[in-house]
């Protein structure tokens, strides 16, 4: 394909997509062109909430063990059902599913299931965790919330910056230059050569490092798997310290949970609910900030679609306060 003239200008963008942005225009489109069904996504599709919070679960340096707790989640709230995952543009009540926003909610949830996150709980667990592994370090660890939370931090911190980094410094050329027309097309190359070698002088007049050339793609950000040994990986930790068995059954030690979202609009807006960060605790704010800069979208937006799986996971919680609510009003005659 070959781009000039006026479409050197559509193409030549030099602005970053939104994630709302692409996904409503590919909702649009798909609409507009009445296309069929697409493909069912069953528990063997990468698109499935269990593989994809698997995935997650590896990317942030979770235990495996969180992984059966997700998969229960899911099971409960009916969002691996194939009809609740499969797009259908023609059909009538067409749904929509943010497929890894909402499995890295289903993870929020599975947190919050096991440690509340409400700033004091979370610390109190791995307080028991550190003194378990002290005593017991020929054992299986138990996961500690708090080690975890300040190696996480650091690496994010170091990623973020580096991303940020990188996106201030970003070039916007494309590979083959672009032109207007035939004639200029020798000028274009001309002058995009030109560039190159200077910048190739440059760096070696100032003796820095050439830039690397184009490192393989990866959907994973973080790495836990190599010789690093201040940044411990998690995976094999164990969730004891947080679970107690009842019978053949494993129980959350934690019986609280405080809902993200107490009432939502009744209004045909465009959002579910408001997020402000100051109405919630620190560590709440910290792992949806974390996920949300792994998938390149708001925290508000995260945090709709973790008021969302509650919603479904707790609909006679909702329908029980909804009760409540229409018995306390009067009847006017």
């Amino acid at each position: 394909m070959k781009l000039y003239g006026r479409d050197r200008g559509i193409f030549g963008t030099e602005s970053w997509p939104n994630y709302d942005d692409i996904y409503k225009k590919t909702i649009e489109v798909a609409t507009f062109l009445d296309l069929p069904r697409f493909p069912e996504i069953t528990e063997d599709c990468y698109l499935h909430p269990n593989i994809l919070c698997m995935k997650y679960l590896m990317e942030v340096n979770l235990p495996d063990e969180m992984h059966s707790l997700t998969c229960h989640v899911v099971k409960m709230t009916g969002m691996g059902e194939v009809d609740f995952l499969t797009f259908d543009p023609i059909a009538k009540m067409a749904k929509t599913v943010k497929y890894d926003v909402q499995a890295v909610a289903i993870i929020v949830v599975v947190l919050k299931l096991l440690f509340l996150l409400d700033d004091n709980l979370e610390w109190s667990l791995s307080n028991l965790a550190e003194k378990h592994n002290e005593k017991n370090k020929k054992d299986k660890p138990w996961f500690d919330f708090r080690k975890w939370y300040q190696i996480m931090k650091k690496a994010f911190d170091e990623k973020k910056q580096n991303w940020e980094e990188a996106r201030a410094k970003y070039l916007w050329k494309s590979e083959k230059p672009l032109y207007y027309s035939y004639v200029d097309k020798p000028v274009a190359y001309k002058k995009r050569e030109m560039v190159v070698n200077l910048q190739k002088q440059f760096s070696t007049l100032v003796d820095s490092t050439p830039t690397a050339g184009k490192k393989s793609p990866s959907s994973f950000q973080f790495n836990w798997t190599g010789e690093d040994t201040e940044r411990t990986c998690f995976h094999g930790h164990s969730l004891q310290g947080v679970l107690k068995e009842k019978g053949q059954s494993l129980l959350t030690k934690n019986s609280l949970y405080w809902l993200s979202t107490q009432k939502f609009c009744r209004c045909y807006c465009t959002h579910v609910t408001t997020y402000e960060e100051s109405n919630y605790s620190l560590s709440y704010q910290f792992i949806l900030n974390l996920f949300s800069f792994l998938l390149r979208i708001k925290t508000s937006l995260l945090h709709e679609e973790v008021s969302l799986v509650e919603k479904e996971l707790f609909k006679k919680k909702y329908s029980v306060t909804k009760k409540k609510s229409k018995s306390k009003k009067v009847r006017r005659y």
